[in-house]
């Protein structure tokens, strides 16, 4: 069993926020693969399901962002799962927008939803980490990270990057760094997971997210935001 954890804040308030990416991220996998109706659960929001013939459940701490890990910690007691089978998606500054990295363990950039998860499971799970950008100046971070994604970023990269999430999540459940490389190339260039084929040049690399404002826009399929719109008010 692997447990996917989605970062952020539960609440229509924080629902369309960049610090709710991981939250975004969980949910459209969910969806993709018709997981289980949500329900409460270990201080969050659990769904159940399987991918590829592994079982699969996602998780929404529903402790906020810096309390992650009580959720987590719950969740992984409850259904005996080590911590390297335990994957984290959440949004990242420090990387360019659309960007999307995986690495297993690591430092924790001062994030304190991975530091609440390490305080209860240790260093040694996985993060997908999915570039929101920085503002510019330190100042500015919180209200950055605190403030919705704009109309412009949804249409240039986000509703892109937050679709594939769906389409690549079976490559990255090997929970190997092969895997994590098919992975984030199925969020650069949609269906190299699923094929499993590696690029064979420079040609066939996979565009940079920059990219993703020139591609002509992908037929619309049904968003994790039609859910986040229906959330009630806290």
């Amino acid at each position: 069993m692997i447990l996917l954890v989605g970062l952020g804040n539960p609440g229509s308030k924080y629902a369309r926020n960049r610090h709710n990416a991981g939250f975004h991220a969980v949910e459209a996998i969910a969806d993709a693969h018709g997981f289980s109706p949500e329900r409460k659960k270990f201080q969050g929001f659990l769904r159940e399901g399987t991918i590829k013939g592994q079982k699969v459940i996602t998780l929404r701490p529903g402790t906020f962002y810096n309390e992650a890990g009580n959720a987590v910690g719950a969740a992984a007691k409850f259904y005996k799962i080590p911590v390297d089978d335990i994957v984290v998606f959440h949004d990242e500054i420090d990387l360019a927008p659309g960007k999307v990295r995986v690495k297993k363990g690591g430092g924790l950039a001062g994030n304190n939803g991975l530091k609440s998860i390490n305080a209860h499971m240790g260093p040694d799970f996985w993060r997908v980490r999915i570039g929101i950008g920085h503002p510019g100046r330190k100042e500015a971070v919180t209200n950055w990270v605190l403030g919705d994604f704009s109309k412009a970023e949804h249409e240039a990269y986000y509703d892109e990057v937050i679709d594939r999430m769906g389409s690549a999540i079976p490559a990255l459940l090997s929970l190997d760094d092969t895997g994590a490389g098919r992975f984030m190339s199925g969020i650069a260039q949609p269906g190299a997971a699923a094929t499993e084929k590696k690029p064979a040049d420079k040609k066939d690399a996979p565009a940079p997210s920059s990219a993703l404002a020139t591609k002509e826009p992908a037929q619309k399929k049904s968003s994790p935001f039609d859910i986040l719109k229906a959330l009630k008010k806290d």
